[in-house]
């Protein structure tokens, strides 16, 4: 991420002040070298000095150019005013040169923005294809860009594939001779299957498609068959070759015609409970259990199309002993007898559904003691809570001094801090333990936000500082809303450092489905390590949002996350070491049925 330097308020990189500064240099020097030349009539160029700056500024920074060019048309005027009147040709040749100034810089921003809108659109496409895409030189085949899929397929970088040609990426000379006489035939390709080599020398199957973009320019689509071409390759293999694969296989292994079983190694039977002799023409679906099997055929309908892929789903298996078993199917089409057929792999994680029950029940168990304990904590503090609150508010009849008032006052605010972690072991614990309705309702979120920061005395400790439209509403539950923000302000506040300063900014837009809701502060920031782990409520540290010691996350930011959640939304982090973080609440601005809600 590049530094970013504050001044009043506005934020600027470095690339923008370097910027900034060269513009200015060449619109002062373009100035003063017209001047010059203006009152000592030397030449007639040196109105078109001023198109540099004015060209510069244009181009990084459109609306700014326009500005400039207006500045400088009025500036130049000015001069050719004081210099050359009362020439009215002169006079009137100005004011055309500084539209003109105008015109230029409206032409280049106006193109500028067209060329940068298609080229972020083209970007984002090559950059973020889900298949790999190749952009060489017809001619010389030089590889001009390839995105990320082709590297990572082939074990490069972008930039080492940059310094390879086309040809290089081929297995073996037939692969590349095949591939020279498909592009000579001057077409354009389709579904052109060939293998290339990786970067550890290994072969690589891929489906290739292309077309020429220009007269130079060929883009080449990349797909990655070699898991399929090797599962084809193992599945043309005779029946004897299967067996010899699959009998020493730990996981089931079955080839059927449809559904219905043709041969079945020992570990299916084993799975099964049938002897391979009984596993051979024993329809599969008869295994699964009752109230799995229309969505079993459901499944294995799929196996039928006229090209079908390979697939996966789990079902529940009745063995012939009547135990019920989990297993996740892996279905490849595969030809048998030059007819189609099916090779599925059939894993047992029977152990793993109930190791996961296992950890559910613990993990309920954990909630559970977390309540009970919680509970225990709570009981013995109300009578302290009481006995301290009744010595403060008449300390003269109990005899309390001021020195002693001031320590009960501290006994008092260390009491109300363990009470605090109390309560959110109990939040936490229903929290994760249980579905948590909402309350919504519209409210005013400026009036929201107002609340927090007067309930919380966080206007004393910082200067906060609040734009949000007054007339924002939320359609979402205001109370657990409340908590999100007095818990992000909280730990705004605690880890700012001097002069402490807490910016909370509405930064919605009507194209974006959710509100998004920011809290900035110039604290000590966040580690990449601990953006991972300040949202988890077993690393904490205090009663405050991040632990004092450690700068772990706590208990409140952990319930902050699941509130949002709950409500459709998610909160993301944005932090530089020493300079301060960005908390984002994104809360949708469509209220979510039950069944919407999700965790993320």
């Amino acid at each position: 991420m590049e530094r970013q330097i504050t001044l009043r308020e506005h934020r600027f990189s470095h690339t923008d002040i370097v910027r900034f500064t060269v513009i200015a240099s060449f619109t002062l020097s373009s100035i003063l070298i017209t001047a010059i030349t203006l009152s000592r009539n030397i030449g007639t160029l040196y109105s078109q000095l001023l198109y540099f700056p004015i060209l510069y500024a244009a181009y990084f920074y459109p609306r700014r150019g326009i500005i400039l060019a207006g500045l400088c048309g009025i500036v130049y005027e000015c001069l050719v005013y004081f210099s050359l009147f009362p020439d009215t040709f002169a006079l009137l040749s100005a004011t055309g040169q500084a539209v003109l100034f105008i015109c230029v810089a409206l032409a280049v921003a106006y193109f500028t923005n067209k060329i940068r809108i298609s080229e972020a659109r083209y970007r984002s496409i090559f950059e973020n294809s889900l298949m790999g895409v190749i952009l060489f030189d017809k001619n010389s085949f030089t590889i001009q860009l390839a995105n990320q899929q082709v590297a990572e397929m082939l074990g490069h970088t972008t930039e080492e594939l940059g310094q390879m040609t086309f040809s290089d990426l081929f297995f073996s000379r037939d692969f590349q001779r095949q591939f020279f006489e498909r592009v000579g035939s001057g077409e354009d390709i389709r579904n052109f299957e060939t293998c290339f080599v990786t970067k550890t020398k290994e072969p690589h199957w891929v489906n290739l498609s292309w077309s020429r973009i220009d007269d130079t320019v060929v883009s080449c689509a990349v797909i990655d068959i070699n898991a399929e071409k090797l599962a084809r390759q193992v599945a043309a293999d005779s029946l004897t070759q299967y067996r010899q694969v699959t009998e020493n296989s730990p996981t089931g292994m079955v080839i059927t015609e449809h559904t219905r079983i043709q041969f079945a190694n020992p570990a299916f039977s084993s799975f099964s409970g049938y002897e391979p002799a009984e596993c051979t023409g024993r329809d599969l679906a008869d295994s699964v259990l009752d109230q799995d099997r229309e969505r079993f055929m459901t499944f294995a309908g799929r196996w039928n199309a006229a090209t079908p892929v390979p697939d996966r789903a789990e079902f529940r298996f009745a063995t012939k002993s009547g135990e019920i078993r989990r297993a996740v199917l892996y279905f490849t089409p595969i030809t048998r007898n030059n007819k189609p057929a099916g090779l599925i792999n059939i894993i047992d994680n029977t152990e793993w559904e109930e190791y996961r029950e296992q950890v559910e029940q613990t993990k309920e168990r954990r909630r559970e003691m977390m309540r009970a304990v919680a509970h225990e904590l709570r009981t013995p503090l109300q009578p302290i809570m009481g006995y301290l609150n009744l010595l403060l508010h008449d300390p003269h009849s109990f005899g309390v001094t001021d020195e002693t008032r001031q320590i009960l006052d501290r006994c008092t605010k260390s009491v109300d801090q363990e009470r605090q972690i109390i309560n959110q072991m109990l939040e936490v614990s229903v929290v994760e333990g249980e579905v948590i309705s909402l309350d919504y309702s519209v409210f005013s979120v400026l009036g929201m936000v107002n609340a927090v920061i007067a309930s919380g005395g966080y206007a004393i400790k910082a200067e906060i500082v609040i734009d949000i439209p007054p007339n924002l509403t939320f359609e979402a539950d205001r109370q657990k809303l409340s908590y999100v923000i007095n818990a992000l302000v909280a730990n705004g506040v605690t880890y700012s450092k001097p002069p402490k300063k807490i910016w909370i900014t509405y930064r919605g837009s009507s194209a974006l489905p959710f509100h998004r809701l920011a809290i900035q502060d110039n604290g000590i920031g966040i580690t990449e390590a601990q953006l991972d782990k300040i949202f988890k409520p077993e690393n904490d540290g205090s009663a405050g949002s991040l632990g004092h010691s450690t700068g772990e996350p706590g208990l409140s930011l952990a319930i902050a996350k699941k509130y949002v959640q709950i409500h459709g939304g998610y909160i993301s982090v944005d932090s530089i070491l020493n300079i301060g973080s960005t908390f984002t609440i994104h809360i949708p601005k469509k209220r979510l049925d039950q069944g919407d809600r999700h965790e993320t």
